[in-house]
């Protein structure tokens, strides 16, 4: 089952999977409090094991007005392998038609290349560092068009 969270509810899952070893203040994102940021979390036998968040957070990468950065999605590694990312990929897609958004895109981590390019996302431009994290790649997919 997939629900609307508090920001302060992906800390956890965050540090498991994207920060494992670094103090839980490296999990707070930027805009994780603004009104127009939405946090999912996937409940299995009503523990949270997983997580996405939409931020309102246009690049100038892209020429659409109406842009959507994905940041934090990860799973619990023992769940990983099981659809559960992509049932929180589609949900966070689905919410974005709702708001009408042309554009998703986010870095992605370069372990995690395959499963967006999988979902339809595609890579723009090169790899880079975020440095204590590793390399990433902008991705991004067209969801809506106008």
């Amino acid at each position: 089952m997939i629900l609307p969270i508090h920001y302060q509810e992906t800390y956890v899952i965050r540090q498991e999977v994207l920060r494992k070893g670094k103090p839980i203040e490296t999990c707070y994102f930027t805009g994780d409090t603004e009104k127009s940021t939405a946090h999912f979390g996937f409940f299995h036998e009503e523990k949270l094991i997983g997580v996405i968040s939409v931020f309102n957070s246009p690049s100038t990468l892209f020429q659409e007005k109406s842009q959507i950065q994905i940041r934090g999605m990860a799973v619990l590694d023992k769940f990983q392998q099981n659809g559960i990312g992509n049932q929180l990929l589609l949900h966070a897609e689905n919410y974005c038609k709702q708001q009408k958004v042309e554009i998703i895109w986010f870095n992605a981590r370069e372990k995690a290349v395959q499963f967006y390019k999988k979902n339809a996302y595609k890579i723009l431009g090169d790899a880079f560092e975020i440095p204590e994290v590793g390399m990433h790649f902008v991705m991004y997919k067209q969801v809506m068009e106008y």
